[in-house]
């Protein structure tokens, strides 16, 4: 493994950063920490770069206890979310700047910033200033700084949380390709459900200090093992057991909680034995899709998506009663409440 972590924690006064973690990051992977703002996502971070001591636990990188190693001794790549790039240093001369500190022979520095500079595709960019780049522009070049001394693990905290929506996007699936060519385990925060789902191998789900979840994409949004996870990743409706949408309604109870994605949801316009009633409120047209808000018998609002071509066949209007039939629910006990 890269990474194992063991019964990590980490306290600041009374508030639990980080409880009583344990997960494994595979050799090579890149997997992302997601979590709403304090999680303990970024701790968990600091903690496996060495810039916060856990409380309790062992950190085990690339198959030796560095728990008690320092930052240098661990070769890990630290990318943050400002760049932390050094205003008067060219670009060739960030990229640098750790292999110079630590005296590599000068020839050997050339060549490693302009292999650095043609895989985060800057070429032409080598002479010119942190100022001189745009956001997207100075984010490649912290990551190429970050690879200059070849760090074992590579950690990236929200890396693209300061640039805008566009740049965002384009630099997902450019980070993607670039672990495709580096190969080095890699760990991401973000509270971004898009960016983690698009970008990453595996996905840990993080909430109040804990690890709600592990797995891929595909198994954290189709398998669930939380009421919270199933709230945080991707849009649902929560609905109590007693609205009737559940198939078998003798193994549920008024106080569970019925889980419904958006476009799990069935619209028909004549009703049947498996249906429910239900009053159109208002249709958004959101270009791709539409989202429909509908009102149940019970007084419950539930919202659905319908693909355009749905919509076109439907024509809803509001005020109309339809019909509804969920394709897939899941069914949380009252118990088992939400963090």
């Amino acid at each position: 493994m890269g990474i194992v972590l063991q019964n990590i924690s980490k306290h600041f006064g009374n508030f639990h950063a980080v409880d009583n973690v344990n997960l494994e990051v595979k050799t090579g992977s890149l997997v992302a920490l997601l979590g709403p703002s304090g999680s303990g996502k970024s701790t968990l971070l600091r903690i496996i770069a060495g810039l916060e001591a856990p409380d309790a636990g062992e950190i085990w990188l690339v198959g030796e206890n560095a728990t008690f190693h320092s930052v240098q001794e661990r070769n890990i790549g630290f990318v943050f979310q400002h760049y932390a790039l050094f205003k008067h240093l060219t670009v060739r001369e960030n990229i640098a700047f750790a292999m110079n500190l630590r005296k590599h022979p000068k020839n050997r520095v050339h060549q490693r910033v302009e292999e650095l500079l043609e895989l985060v595709q800057m070429q032409g960019f080598g002479d010119r200033y942190p100022s001189q780049l745009s956001g997207g522009q100075r984010q490649r070049i912290a990551l190429a700084r970050s690879l200059a001394v070849q760090p074992r693990i590579l950690l990236l905290d929200e890396p693209f949380g300061a640039l805008d929506a566009k740049v965002r996007k384009d630099l997902r699936a450019w980070l993607r390709n670039l672990h495709s060519e580096v190969h080095v385990t890699t760990v991401f925060v973000t509270h971004d459900q898009e960016e983690a789902m698009e970008v990453a191998d595996d996905i840990v789900v993080m909430n109040q200090g804990r690890v709600e979840q592990v797995g891929s994409p595909a198994e954290i949004y189709d398998n669930p093992a939380t009421p919270f996870v199933m709230s945080f990743i991707g849009p649902v409706n929560v609905l109590p057991g007693n609205v009737g949408l559940v198939p078998n309604k003798n193994t549920v109870s008024p106080s569970d909680k019925v889980f419904l994605r958006p476009h799990d949801i069935l619209i028909k316009t004549n009703a049947d034995d498996n249906s429910t009633s239900a009053i159109v409120d208002r249709i958004i047209h959101l270009g791709w899709e539409i989202r429909v808000e509908l009102i149940l018998r019970s007084g419950e609002t539930l919202n659905a998506y319908l693909s355009r071509e749905e919509s076109y066949q439907l024509q809803l209007e509001k005020g109309q009663r339809v019909y509804i039939q969920p394709k897939q629910t899941k069914v949380f006990p009252a118990a088992y409440a939400i963090r």
